[in-house]
């Protein structure tokens, strides 16, 4: 455990060898974000929030997803969910269904387009990460950071609060 007595002023709150590896860690993933994101935009034409969403539905298969657990797994509000699915469907990436298990629900799964657009797109990034994610790290360093940001991941995910 870090000792707090060690930051005194606010020189060494900003040089703290801890906060500053923290803000290089998000800075990055930042950066990242933003480059591997707009090269999907670029080369696909779907925003990485769509992206992101034909992987989730990909993963579930079968018939397809609520969009409350839509929201869960990308930790978005029901609503913004609503907005990002309609304009997913007025694309042609996803449609929605009645659920057989609850009279009230719609369930959203991929259209032919959409596994299309997730196979181009995960293969257009994938370039990308090994491009900008792995080849800057030393090649017998890389699957340990891999290793390690699943770590990271899971913990913080296990910290989160349940959403409903």
């Amino acid at each position: 455990m870090v000792d707090r007595a060690e930051i005194s002023t606010a020189k060494d709150a900003a040089d703290h060898e801890l906060i500053v590896a923290f803000g290089r860690f998000l800075g990055s993933a930042n950066r990242l974000e933003y480059i591997l994101g707009r090269a999907i935009e670029q080369e696909c034409g779907i925003s990485h929030l769509m992206f992101e969403v034909l992987l989730i539905l990909a993963r579930a298969g079968g018939p397809g997803l609520t969009m409350g657990a839509i929201s869960r797994e990308q930790v978005l509000t029901t609503g913004g969910v609503t907005r990002l699915i309609d304009r997913m469907e007025t694309a042609g990436l996803v449609e929605r269904s009645n659920d057989p298990h609850d009279r009230r629900g719609r369930l959203v799964r991929l259209t032919p387009l959409g596994e299309q657009t997730v196979v181009h797109a995960a293969r257009v990034h994938v370039e990308n990460i090994v491009r900008y994610f792995l080849e800057p790290l030393p090649a017998n360093r890389r699957k340990r950071f891999v290793d390690d940001l699943r770590i990271l991941s899971h913990s913080a995910r296990d910290m989160l609060p349940r959403l409903r």
